[in-house]
């Protein structure tokens, strides 16, 4: 039997994907989204499945790799989706902190504290954390998931906040497909990707809320660190300080509804559609 006798047997090779440093196969869904199939070292499948045994166990989700789905788990897999490792392109963006950079808006570690406090209390992180806690909620309702989707695309205050939300949200879908994901369009916002995640892995919410301020805290003191230029140790600093700030509104947005979204953080919205016009750019955002 010849090579090509055996290719013509064999078929087509499946699909492979090195986005995790590892290959595995991807197969085509109804829906047309790519789904993790088998991993090609262990034939189990990238994805969780719900467990009904009883007891203590009752309810708890397993892998195909790791078994049940701990407490210690859950906080493992949070920490993986935020952290800057993880796929999202998160510093590619700077919230519209380069043009406030280019106007000495912010020059130093007390300017940059205090933009980004009005940012997280009174400005789009608060709104997206008010969008992560109720995709949280809803993370096991498909069509409620797709209205909260659709309403903070429309709350999006800016072109580039736009596409800085859906380009990040896509990316952390397709880097989370490793594990069971929720019901959710292709086009969705990073914070409700982030928070329905969360709610069907049997995240805490508080937690999944004050996590995800910090991040984005992080993400912004870093892409100030390389526009002021800042040192390391003063981007730490901020960082600490903004410790409770991150915490009241977290706390804040608990009780917070839908016709709560929106802030008067306007230097930043400013910032952020003035940016799009720049003329020196490092950063998309």
């Amino acid at each position: 039997m010849t090579m090509t006798d055996r290719a013509v047997l064999q078929g087509p090779p499946p699909t492979r994907s090195a986005d995790f440093g590892h290959q595995s196969e991807h197969r085509a869904a109804p829906d047309g989204r790519a789904r993790p199939g088998p991993n090609a070292e262990t034939g189990t499948a990238c994805h969780d499945e719900w467990t009904g045994s009883s007891g203590h166990d009752a309810g708890t989700r397993t892998t195909g790799r790791a078994g049940p789905a701990t407490e210690s788990t859950v906080i493992m897999r949070l920490l993986t989706w935020l952290s800057p490792g993880f796929p999202t392109g998160a510093y590619a963006y700077s919230h519209g902190l380069e043009w406030a950079v280019e106007t000495h808006d912010i020059r130093d570690g007390e300017t940059l504290r205090d933009w980004l406090s009005d940012v997280i209390e009174n400005g789009s992180a608060r709104s997206d954390t008010i969008l992560l806690r109720h995709a949280h909620r809803a993370a096991n309702d498909p069509h409620a998931l797709r209205d909260i989707v659709a309403l903070a695309l429309a709350s999006a205050a800016a072109r580039e906040r736009y596409g800085e939300a859906m380009a990040q949200g896509r990316a952390f879908l397709r880097a989370a497909a490793c594990w069971e994901t929720p019901d959710l369009p292709e086009n969705t916002p990073y914070a409700v990707a982030v928070g329905a995640m969360a709610g069907a892995h049997g995240i805490d919410e508080d937690t999944a809320a004050g996590a995800y301020l910090q991040t984005f805290a992080s993400n912004l003191i870093s892409a100030a660190v390389r526009l002021v230029p800042l040192g390391q140790t003063t981007g730490l600093q901020t960082l600490a300080a903004l410790e409770p700030v991150i915490l009241r509104t977290a706390a804040s947005t608990r009780q917070a509804t839908l016709d709560e979204l929106g802030g008067c953080a306007f230097r930043s919205d400013l910032a952020a559609m003035r940016h799009e016009t720049q003329y020196t750019r490092l950063f998309r955002s």
